[in-house]
């Protein structure tokens, strides 16, 4: 009697061990809709165009750019800090668009009336920008 309950007792283990197990798509599947991934990454790309096209603008005063750019710098903070995703390529995708993004928001905070800095930030947030696709496309697929 005791042995056939251990072997029930040890049977359930493993099913319960089982069922705990979550597949990598379901794991990332969770982090996008927990992290509001989707619309994060939405407003991020807005924020970075609103940032390119006032940086472009020469008529934008640096007291503007301020505000453009801090908005950027912080939804860009928020949203790193909802890593890491559950799949290591999404999240180095994600790192180093956040990080471009970041870079391109000081930069372009600190761009001023300067041609040559205002073109540095663009770069910056356009390189941003392509890793933001590109990880969005990664988790389009693994998930």
């Amino acid at each position: 009697m005791i042995r056939r309950l251990l072997v029930l007792a040890a049977a359930g283990l493993s099913l319960a061990a089982c069922g705990a197990k979550v597949s990598s798509a379901t794991a990332l599947h969770n982090w996008v809709t927990q992290s509001g991934f989707h619309d994060t990454s939405l407003a991020l790309a807005s924020d970075a165009r609103h940032a390119v096209r006032a940086l472009e603008d020469a008529s934008t005063d640096p007291k503007e750019l301020h505000l453009v750019c801090g908005v950027l710098l912080y939804d860009t903070e928020s949203a790193n800090a909802s890593l890491p995703t559950p799949d290591q390529q999404s999240t180095s995708l994600l790192s180093r668009a956040y990080t471009d993004l970041g870079a391109g928001a000081h930069q372009c905070y600190n761009a001023g009336t300067s041609h040559a800095r205002r073109r540095a930030a663009i770069e910056s947030l356009r390189g941003g920008g392509a890793a933001l696709a590109e990880a969005t496309a990664r988790i389009a697929v693994a998930s």
